[in-house]
């Protein structure tokens, strides 16, 4: 399993659970709070009505006063208030009074004057001096008929001579209940589905973050240029330097072992030739030998010379993984410099170079390095053309592409040998001299291709060989 996944399955898992928890804590919650909030204004309104029914109670004359009327009036009344998105279409309270001993004396709802309520907590507590309160079902069946009562004690002259309560259905309250619940369910989900999108975004973006680094390094474990991911600061960032550091360490290593080798293998030939033409020159000889021998020991000193410098070039390619600068490079004005370089060496042998690309034409790359590709296969073209003959360089552009094509009219390439070309050290004998070369140029110029994005083929064509140069054209 992906291991952003598993930090997502792990984040969901926690969020999900903490999220739960919480929502369903702070739900269960809000049916006690908000009857602790009910139960605390019923408190405050049985203690004013006590005192406002003291002098009547104690007077003895509650039945002959304004209340019954009050009351009932009040039972009437119709409020339409909107309280929370609900409609409050009727009063709910219930209000009775009891004397000393607990017997109603006036009842709101007119069901239970003169019936003894002594033994109902709420007038029984409060008789006692206590905080009298009860919740009660109307339906001993039902729950949700549960009737919340609330009493206060009447008080004259020191004694308490009565309790009135006041009661509230629990009813009345489901609707906020119910409705402070659905908006909570809402708001958890959102949040929890907020904080799970979070979880998600960061889970890509660690997973993303790793697999760049991830492909990063198979590519180079494969032998491919890679460009290290740029991670701005963090562990990231860190881990990114320490691969990175690893694979220059050992990279090079490898790369000097190997290098190590081919160079041994390359320098044996010319330094036999050099060595035993030296021995020779120790003794007498005709003058004309002498002159053949100094000259075998001259060329395989250039051959050596030759070697070595394209060898470091070619190293310090292979070891880069991108370009230094990348600019808009002239395709025309560059060949023509490198033709006037070799101007000698074409006039010797007699050659001529067609410049056919337009001078509009230009790749996005690093000049020198494009230069020196050039160089080379302009080198590997004069060592295969025949003299009086002609070099042809042609470019077209295809799309975001620019295809720069040298074509020189020598000999065909066998066929064994063309997969085999940009193999380094792999040459074949120049049909004038039967002499091969180091080996290096094409592989040079292949390295520059890869290291542009581009790429390079070499192929028999009617009446000659091309080589191929696809670039990366400067964007319009």
């Amino acid at each position: 399993m992906p291991l952003g996944i598993r930090i997502f399955l792990v984040y969901f898992l926690f969020v999900g659970l903490t999220g739960w928890f919480v929502l369903s804590t702070v739900m269960d919650e809000i049916r006690p709070g908000m009857r602790q909030s009910t139960e605390e204004t019923l408190v405050d309104t049985a203690n004013l009505l006590a005192e406002l029914l003291r002098d009547d109670v104690k007077a003895g004359t509650l039945a002959q006063s304004r209340l019954p009327e009050l009351l009932r009036a009040y039972g009437e009344r119709r409020p339409q208030a909107q309280i929370w998105g609900v409609t409050k279409r009727e009063v709910n309270h219930r209000i009775y009074v009891t004397d000393a001993r607990g017997i109603v004396l006036l009842d709101s709802s007119g069901v239970g004057v003169g019936q003894d309520y002594s033994r109902w907590n709420d007038v029984y507590r409060t008789l006692r001096g206590q905080y009298g309160a009860r919740s009660s079902r109307e339906d001993p069946s039902d729950p949700d008929s549960s009737v919340m009562y609330v009493a206060a004690p009447i008080i004259a002259d020191g004694q308490i001579l009565g309790v009135v309560s006041v009661a509230k259905p629990n009813r009345t309250l489901q609707p906020y209940i119910e409705r402070s619940q659905r908006r909570l369910a809402w708001l958890g989900a959102g949040l929890i589905g907020l904080g799970l999108l979070i979880g998600g975004l960061l889970s890509w973006w660690l997973s993303r973050a790793l697999g760049r680094l991830t492909r990063y390094a198979e590519a180079v474990s494969a032998g491919q240029r890679a460009e290290l991911p740029v991670y701005r600061g963090g562990e990231l960032a860190q881990l990114a330097a320490a691969v990175e550091a690893m694979r220059t360490q050992l990279e090079g290593k490898a790369y000097v072992e190997r290098y190590v080798h081919t160079l041994t293998h390359e320098l044996k030939s010319p330094l036999a030739a050099i060595r035993g033409a030296a021995e020779l020159l120790q003794g007498e000889m005709p003058a004309e030998q002498r002159a053949r021998f100094v000259g075998n020991i001259d060329s395989e000193s250039a051959r050596l010379q030759q070697l070595i410098e394209r060898l470091l070039a070619l190293a310090q390619v292979e070891q880069r993984q991108g370009l230094e600068e990348r600019s808009a490079v002239p395709l025309r004005a560059l060949v023509e410099e490198l033709c006037q370089a070799q101007a000698a060496r074409l006039q010797r042998a007699g050659l001529l170079v067609d410049n056919r690309i337009d001078a509009a034409l230009a790749v996005s790359g690093e000049r020198f390095l494009l230069g020196q590709a050039l160089a080379n296969l302009l080198d590997n073209a004069l060592d295969f053309t025949l003299p009086g003959d002609t070099l042809r360089f042609s470019a077209e552009r295809t799309g975001e592409r620019l295809r720069l094509a040298l074509f020189n009219p020598g000999p065909a390439i066998p066929d064994y040998a063309l997969p085999r070309l940009t193999e380094r050290f792999y040459s074949l004998a120049r049909p004038q001299t039967g002499r091969k070369s180091t080996g290096l140029g094409l592989n040079f110029v292949q390295e520059v291709a890869e290291l542009h994005g581009g790429t390079l083929q070499v192929n028999n064509v009617a009446t000659g060989v091309e080589a191929v140069l696809e670039l990366p054209a400067v964007p319009d």
